[in-house]
């Protein structure tokens, strides 16, 4: 398929299917990669079920005689982050469904990162998306699910609100990347329940900004969170939060709050969620 030889370090795997938004996923997760110092794996998936009679071929006859518009898109993404510093290979995978080959491509690749487009939901019971539901609920490392908005010259402002999540740090490594590529500047928000908390928040935000070498600006704001959220994001281009503890199951997989989000904010919006994996390891570095 092109690109770079694989090798042992930092890998971060994108899922390409979509031809209207390959590339900017791919452009999202080359971004990360850099950050993270490593490289790049863009997957495309040629599905075949177990009953079709594609399933009697190998998966080499499968990619070279049925697999043409899956690689187009594969190259077509490869081709849009290459000569930006970040090594990319793209590969197609051959499985019953989609979401069993992006976790297969995860798996055999040892990734440590996986961006994947959001879906239109096609059940009722479905939250992201049924493949994009069952990738985030079993891949092992860090996933970023991406909506894509309206397409812009560039990234000015990275809407990142501040909360108490497991996965709060990744969302402010992917806002940070992001912005670093674009020479966008990052506008940390805290919502609060009531102005007594506005002190205590505008001090927990001072605090955030010195972690980032980038410009940032801060604001407090009173109100429910997924509406401040979707407010602000107007005037933003990119906004990034991370996945929200739920009590019920079948919110399990990003929580209430990005999932309300997501739907109704304005321009691309990006759901952080910090896998297992990635956790173990970090308490290990520690």
């Amino acid at each position: 398929m092109g690109g770079a030889d694989l090798n042992d370090g930092s890998r971060i795997a994108v899922a390409v299917g979509n031809p209207s938004h390959a590339e900017q996923l791919t452009r999202t997760a080359a971004d990360v990669a850099r950050d993270r110092g490593g490289e790049l794996l863009v997957v495309g998936v040629v599905v075949t079920p177990r009953e079709s009679p594609l399933a009697l071929f190998t998966d080499e006859v499968i990619t070279r005689d049925f697999g043409g518009e899956r690689r187009a898109i594969l190259d077509r993404a490869v081709e849009t982050v290459s000569g930006t510093g970040v090594a990319v290979t793209g590969r197609l995978f051959v499985a019953p469904s989609v979401w069993q080959g992006v976790l297969h491509a995860v798996e055999e690749f040892d990734c440590d990162g996986l961006v994947v487009g959001w879906q239109e939901r096609t059940r009722e019971d479905a939250v992201l998306g049924t493949n994009v539901d069952r990738i985030v609920s079993r891949v092992p490392c860090d996933v970023l699910v991406e909506k894509i908005g309206a397409t812009a010259d560039g990234v000015e402002a990275v809407l990142l609100p501040i909360a108490e999540s497991p996965h709060a740090e990744l969302a402010g490594e992917v806002a940070r990347a992001i912005a670093f590529s674009n020479d966008a500047r990052i506008d940390l928000l805290r919502v609060v329940d009531s102005r007594r908390d506005v002190e205590e928040a505008e001090k927990l935000l001072a605090e955030r900004k010195r972690a980032f070498d980038l410009p940032v600006e801060t604001t407090v704001r009173v109100g429910d969170v997924a509406d401040v959220i979707v407010m602000e994001s107007h005037d933003r281009d990119v906004t990034v939060l991370g996945a929200t503890r739920t009590g019920r199951i079948r919110r399990r997989v990003v929580g209430s709050t990005p999932r309300e989000v997501g739907r109704n904010a304005s321009g691309t919006i990006v759901m952080a969620k910090r896998g297992k994996a990635s956790a173990v390891s970090r308490l290990f570095r520690w």
